[in-house]
């Protein structure tokens, strides 16, 4: 009998955790303004989700801000320059959820985003829908980068920044 119990016990303690969720290659993690858009490539981390318990689930991943690619070189070395990202003196731009929930047909994360010298708790809307190789996030957000001190306020670039995530994950 406390065999059983014991099981039992061991079987509900691991209905508490989430899947762990390695990502995959092809994933998008793009930018876009009404004057600049492109690309970051360096995204790695760890995803930690379970669709049926999402207060389980945990999200701490990192981009490296030296990947970033607009499709001009130019505008590229400007934005790793310390007007904008100063990627020489922080190289990552983080985000670490601390609660996910179920939202409608889609999931609300929220979480700390720490983007070059600040760090903002941020709350989006993101679905996951299953594949026959793991699953596929999707999620948009909106950041003011003055909120973040990137670049000059005003300027040639907007303060709203669009950001639109599409990450595939494997088991």
């Amino acid at each position: 009998m406390k065999f059983i119990a014991m099981v039992l016990l061991a079987g509900s303690a691991y209905a508490f955790f989430a899947q762990n969720w390695q990502i995959a290659e092809g994933y998008n993690i793009g930018f876009s303004s009404d004057d600049a858009a492109g690309v970051f490539k360096g995204f790695k981390g760890t995803i930690a989700f379970d669709e049926q318990n999402p207060a389980a689930s945990k999200f701490e991943v990192t981009i490296d801000a030296a990947t970033i690619n607009t499709g001009n070189g130019l505008q590229n070395k400007h934005a790793k320059s310390d007007e904008w990202f100063d990627v020489a003196k922080y190289p990552q731009i983080s985000f670490k959820s601390k609660s996910i929930t179920k939202a409608g047909s889609g999931y609300q994360v929220t979480g700390d985003l720490n983007l070059h010298v600040v760090t903002k708790s941020i709350s989006f809307p993101f679905t996951f829908a299953k594949t026959p190789t793991g699953g596929l996030f999707k999620g948009a957000f909106t950041v003011n980068r003055n909120d973040y001190k990137l670049g000059k306020p005003g300027g040639d670039v907007g303060e709203s920044i669009k950001v639109d995530l599409s990450v595939p994950v494997t088991k």
